[in-house]
């Protein structure tokens, strides 16, 4: 029977963390993190995140922006108005709503966001800095799938690691990341399943990350006896939310497995936070 790795307890020692670290900044450079929200249009999807983003601001004293674009907006003119706001010395960190119009490609700006302003950890050089175990501003989810796993206190060294997914975001920074704790890693992804190895490698999982999109993909009774279970998953089922893992048979078999909701979501924002906070500290030289 597994113990639930809920989000909030620890966002809330981050958040504690992360007020100390404000407050050190505007003693020593007399400044305040101030964080730039580009919106391309309306979604209402986008709109709940920006609340949710702007009250955990609020609540540690960093400045908000919200810059609203016409839903007309060319990738050009996007990424002219990112080119500003790296020369704003007002800013500290630049965000991107998500989803983007059509006519935009989100995968041509990440490289137009400055390095040093870029809260998601998605320019290259940051990405890049994973590479060498020097990241300091780093994918947001990522960041809080290492959390939820540090926060088991299990050593990691020598570990047997599956993650499930391979994108940009999630994917392939954890896999790094977990490579830097010595942890043997093996990732997952559509060409493993359609060749019929996924439950192999799932079921030698000491360590299982999955973050695809797809309701139930991994069967609770793939779970290795008692593995540590991270699901980044997020999907609409007859409206309930629910994961990628199949919950109650993996909850059986598991050690420790992350709620869906409430698991990675909490962490994953608090990390977007405390990358802004190092993206302040960057720009002071600290």
């Amino acid at each position: 029977m597994a113990k639930l790795l809920e989000g909030k307890p620890i966002a809330e020692i981050i958040k504690v963390q992360l007020q100390e670290e404000i407050k050190g900044l505007k003693d020593k450079f007399n400044i305040t993190p101030a964080l730039a929200t580009i919106q391309v249009g309306e979604n209402p999807q986008a709109a709940i995140y920006l609340k949710s983003q702007k009250r955990l601001a609020k609540e540690l004293g960093i400045e908000f922006q919200e810059h609203n674009l016409a839903s007309s907006t060319s990738e050009t003119a996007l990424i002219d108005y990112i080119k500003k706001l790296n020369q704003d010395k007002s800013v500290s960190g630049i965000l991107l709503q998500l989803p983007l119009p059509a006519q935009i490609n989100y995968k041509n700006i990440p490289i137009h966001i400055a390095p040093q302003k870029d809260v998601e950890g998605m320019h290259p050089e940051n990405v890049g800095q994973a590479l060498f175990g020097k990241m300091r501003i780093g994918s947001c989810t990522a960041l809080a799938v290492m959390e939820l796993i540090a926060s088991t206190g299990i050593d990691l060294y020598g570990k047997e690691a599956v993650i499930v997914g391979h994108s940009e975001i999630v994917g392939k920074p954890v896999s790094l990341l977990l490579l830097d704790k010595f942890v043997t890693t093996t990732i997952c992804h559509i060409a493993t399943g359609q060749r019929g190895y996924l439950p192999t490698h799932v079921k030698r999982a000491e360590i299982l990350v999955v973050a695809v999109g797809k309701p139930g993909i991994i069967q609770g009774e793939w779970v290795k006896e008692g593995a540590i279970v991270i699901d980044v998953g997020i999907n609409r089922v007859e409206g309930k939310i629910v994961g990628d893992v199949e919950f109650d048979k993996a909850f059986e078999r598991a050690s420790y497995i992350t709620p869906v909701p409430g698991g990675v979501g909490p962490v994953t924002v608090m990390m977007l936070m405390r990358n802004l906070v190092e993206a302040a500290k960057l720009q002071q030289g600290d």
